[in-house]
């Protein structure tokens, strides 16, 4: 979460991954897209397009 108030827009999970200082890989990428998914049926992040993340705005 810390890494989405730093950012000025949204991010995608390999920018995430880069972020947290992941392997690039697309094993680790799949599973950061899924936990972000995860976030956002739970409403804790938002969905601005297909495959970029986001705080939700108040």
């Amino acid at each position: 979460m810390a890494v989405f108030a730093e950012t000025d827009g949204p991010l995608r999970a390999r920018q995430l991954g880069q972020a947290l200082g992941r392997p690039i890989l697309a094993k680790h990428t799949e599973g950061i897209r899924a936990k972000l998914t995860r976030l956002v049926d739970r409403s804790i992040l938002a969905e601005a397009e297909p495959g970029l993340f986001t705080q939700p705005r108040p």
